[in-house]
Parts: C-alpha cells; sequence; structure tokens
C-alpha cells in the first residue's frame, strides 16, 4: 500500500471536524475508537509471537526444546482460545454492555504475556496462548459491533487502531445498548456527547425504532440464514473472512521468520521479520485513512490483485530455488521484496476491510450473534490455513503453500467483484435495502 503524505491526513481530519462541527465532539469521537481497538493491536502481537518465537524454540536454543510438530499446534491454539473467546461475548454483548466486555480483554492479553514469560514447558505454552486466545476472540468480535454503534458513516472507516496514546475507561458505552436497557437518558447523554446537542434528538428517535423492532425480532442463530437480508449479509461477511484465510495471511504472520529464513545470506530473518512487521503497521495506519476516500470495494481489489500476483512468483521464486540446479543466491532479494510487496497488498484492503464490514452489514440485535458466527469461523479456517502451510511446507516444499494460497486469491477476486457491495458513507439502512435488492437512489455501489 502506498504511504500517503500528511496532507491526505489532514483531509479525514478535516471530515471528522465538519461532520461534528464542534472540536470537543471530533476529538472525542477521534479517540473512543483507537482506545477501544488498542486491544486489536495487542490481540495482533500474540499472533506474531510466533514467526520470531517458533524458530527458537524448536533450535534448542531456548531453555527447552519443542519439535516441529509441537510448534505448529502453538501456533494455532491461539485460535482455540480465540473461539471461546467468542462465544462470549456472543452470551453476553447484551448483558455487560459492549465497553464492559471491552475493558475485560486486557485480562487474558496481561495473563498470557506473563504465562508465557514464566512458561517451563510446551504444555504450559499452549495453556498461555490459549488464555491469549481469549482476548483475540472477545476483541476481535466486539469492538467491530462497537464501533458500528457509535461512528457516523461519513468518517467509520477512519476509527481503527491508529492513535493508542488514551485508555478505554473513558469513553461512552454505545447508545444501543443502553436504549435495549431502558436507559434512554443515559443513551441521550451519549448522544449528545458523540453527536452535539442538535443532532441528538433526530439520532435517538432513529435509534429507539430500530431497538424496539429489534426486540420484537428477538433473533437468533437461525435468523442469520432464514432472514434474507441477514442471509445475504452473512455472505458477504463471512465470505470477506474466508478470503482472508484463502490469501494466507494468518499462515504467512506465524511462519514469517521461518520463511525469510530462504534469505538468510542476504539479509538476517530476525531484521527481515522487523521489516515486515513494521512495513505492516505503517500501512495499516495510512489504509485506515484511504478506505473513506477510495471505497471498500476498490482497495478489496487492488488488496487481492497485489496478494495473488506476489503469491505466484513466491512460489514459483522458492520452487526454482528449492526443486532446479539454478543457483539463485545472488538474486534472494527478490524474495525478500515479493515477501513485501505480499504484505503491502495485503494490509491496504484484505487484512482490515472485512473486519470492518462485519460490523456495519449488520442490525444491532443479530449483530453479536453474527460476530460471534464470523469469529469462530475465521478461528477455523485460520487454524486450517496456518496447519496446511505447515503440512505442504514439510511434505512437499514451501513452494505449495504459496500456490495454493495464490490460487484461492484469484478465485476470491470474482467474489468481491461481483457479489461485495459498497458500503462507504452509507448508513445501515442504506445497506441493508441495498442487499434486500432495493437501490437508493442517493447510493452508488
Amino acid at each position: 500500500m502506498p504511504v500517503l503524505n500528511f496532507g491526505i491526513n489532514k483531509i479525514i481530519l478535516v471530515r471528522t471536524w465538519n461532520v461534528h462541527q464542534n472540536s470537543d465532539l471530533a476529538t472525542l469521537t477521534l479517540c473512543s475508537s483507537p482506545t477501544g481497538t488498542l486491544c486489536i493491536l495487542s490481540s495482533e502481537m500474540h499472533f506474531g509471537w510466533t514467526s520470531p518465537s517458533l524458530p527458537l524454540l524448536t533450535s534448542g536454543a531456548y531453555k527447552f526444546r519443542i519439535t516441529s510438530d509441537e510448534a505448529s499446534w502453538l501456533a494455532v491454539i491461539l485460535l482455540a482460545g480465540t473461539i471461546v473467546g467468542a462465544l462470549f461475548t456472543g452470551c453476553l454483548a447484551d448483558v455487560l454492555g459492549r465497553k464492559k466486555i471491552i475493558l475485560l480483554t486486557s485480562v487474558p492479553l496481561f495473563a498470557g504475556w506473563v504465562l508465557i514469560g514464566l512458561a517451563d514447558s510446551v504444555e504450559e505454552l499452549y495453556a498461555a496462548r490459549f488464555i491469549a486466545g481469549l482476548s483475540s476472540g472477545i476483541s476481535i468480535s466486539m469492538i467491530p459491533m462497537y464501533l458500528g454503534e457509535i461512528a457516523e458513516p461519513e468518517v467509520r472507516a477512519a476509527y481503527s487502531p491508529l492513535v493508542l496514546f488514551s485508555t478505554f475507561v473513558w469513553m461512552p458505552e454505545s447508545p444501543s445498548f443502553l436504549l435495549r436497557k431502558g436507559r434512554v437518558e443515559d443513551a441521550r447523554r451519549t448522544l449528545e456527547t458523540l453527536r452535539g446537542k442538535e443532532n441528538a434528538d433526530r439520532e435517538l428517535k432513529r435509534l429507539e425504532e430500530a431497538v424496539r423492532e429489534e426486540i420484537a425480532a428477538k433473533p437468533s442463530v437461525l435468523e442469520l440464514f432464514r432472514d434474507q437480508i441477514n442471509r445475504r449479509a452473512a455472505v458477504v461477511a463471512f465470505g470477506l473472512r474466508t478470503v482472508q484465510q484463502f490469501c494466507g495471511t494468518t499462515a504467512i504472520t506465524f511462519y514469517c521468520k521461518t520463511i525469510f529464513e530462504q534469505t538468510s545470506d542476504f539479509m538476517s530473518p530476525n531484521i527481515s521479520t522487523i521489516v515486515y512487521f513494521s512495513l505492516q503497521l505503517i500501512i495499516a495506519f495510512f489504509a485506515s485513512f484511504l478506505v473513506d476516500i477510495f471505497g471498500r470495494r476498490p482497495l478489496l481489489k487492488i488488496s487481492l490483485y497485489g496478494t495473488c500476483s506476489t503469491l505466484f512468483l513466491m512460489s514459483g521464486f522458492i520452487y526454482v530455488k528449492d526443486r532446479t540446479d539454478v543457483d539463485t543466491s545472488n538474486y534472494n532479494v527478490v524474495l525478500v521484496l515479493l515477501l513485501l510487496l505480499n504484505v503491502s497488498s495485503v494490509s491496504v484492503g484484505i487484512r482490515n476491510i472485512p473486519l470492518l464490514m462485519m460490523g456495519e452489514m449488520f442490525s444491532p440485535s443479530i449483530k453479536p450473534i453474527a460476530l460471534c458466527v464470523g469469529t469462530i469461523l475465521y478461528s477455523i479456517l485460520a487454524s486450517l490455513s496456518a496447519k496446511l502451510f505447515h503440512v505442504t511446507s514439510e511434505i512437499l516444499g514451501m513452494y505449495v503453500p504459496f500456490l495454493i494460497f495464490a490460487a484461492l486469491s484469484f478465485l476470491s477476486v470474482f467474489f468481491v467483484v461481483f457479489y461485495v457491495p459498497e458500503t462507504k458513507g452509507k448508513t445501515l439502512e442504506d445497506i441493508q435495502r441495498e442487499l434486500e435488492g432495493k437501490r437508493d437512489e442517493c447510493s452508488k455501489c
């Protein structure tokens, strides 16, 4: 993803100020989402931990040694915890509220790191990774829900883990949750804080009507598939989460340093890994500004084109390196550059946009269930993706998983082109009308 200059960042910030028409309101709204999504960034650190740590553990350079198979399970057991965390969120989202659950993620996050540091056996590492996974399941399920309920369509995508300068404890509870609990005055005060007094009454009436309809509907898991709008939203949202794993995003994150060991005579795998994850962070920062400028669909297509191309090229290079007599030692820089181009392509769209759209597609009543199911699906697919990478690399060679991911990325382009709607700047009502097959005259996909 290209890095935008300060001028474009400034455009987004000015748009946010104009939407709220009050600098204090804009400041609070800009702060509420980054502070909430701090837990997602912290969870991502647990995903990235395997990249430098697994080679160290399997080489015997640490205080105990693990096998290659144990390393594979150590990578994916985090995702088992993610499933449990998602179930916890789905059951308690409308009981404890969005804010309290987000705050709870700090407990397993902290406990996970402490237990990893104290572990003296692979079994203790398994337990630590599982506990850390709980926070991932909670944050991945809850943050899109919270952002979708407090952020306005004009600036919704700019709210991602960007500015980690505060704590979430000062942020307001979701007004939709407050209305579901009958706390109308609390919801009004929250809306006045987020939208301004002049807009609060109008927004409150809209939310009250929506909440009444949702409570009357009494949604269940089956509603995801019985209701036409929910079914189409689920296909889009869950389809994009599937596409993420088709691109091998989690597998490459888990085994990044192992891949860079293929180019150790050009650059230290440690340095290459640091460059890789630093580039990912920088691009994710600027991508969150791009999404509300260019829209979701264009960035998803660009992301998949780049991901597919780089995966095919990496597969080809590794095949030539490992399976032919061609000396590629002088060209290992090519594989490094391809990996950096790959993470750039992934980060510009397919890494972040599916999670954003999960929070945009569903009504508040079905959203806890949908996000819970989506996180469980993501965790299962990510586990399969990581195990596929490990098994095929061990048996057939590292070029094989890259070739498989490249082919699946190519097929994913058709899903995005023909089925994924544009949600940029649209309200939930706009999006659901489009899913129902009714075009909003003022909206353009």
